[in-house]
């Protein structure tokens, strides 16, 4: 499963993370949301030896959201040493997912 990140562990799971993280911000309410959790849990028991997928709930943790600058669900924000290395709104195909994780990660 995917860790949830909170401003409780934040610091830990992100900034802190050895390996690339694949940030999905989302929402319980937000259907493209809930498209896109099985495609992400799936590419995580995929790829998870090689990058962190981690969630993030926008209602629970707005400030990490704002944080991030993001401003619509779902985003997937891409970050390296803790530095964002880019951003997806909106849902995307697993082929396409995995295409930017690579792209972003190269």
């Amino acid at each position: 499963m995917p860790v949830l990140v909170t401003k409780d562990n934040h610091e830990t799971e992100i900034v802190k993370s050895k390996l690339p993280v694949v940030l999905d911000v989302f929402a319980t309410w937000c259907g493209p949301c809930q498209y896109m959790m099985p495609i992400f849990e799936q590419l995580e028991k995929e790829h998870g030896a090689s990058y962190k997928f981690a969630k993030l709930n926008v209602d629970e943790s707005r400030d990490l959201a704002i944080q991030y600058g993001v401003s619509s669900i779902p985003t997937f924000i891409f970050i390296k040493d803790n530095q964002v290395k880019g951003k997806e709104v909106g849902s995307l195909t697993k082929e396409d997912l995995v295409k930017k994780i690579q792209s972003y990660f190269k």
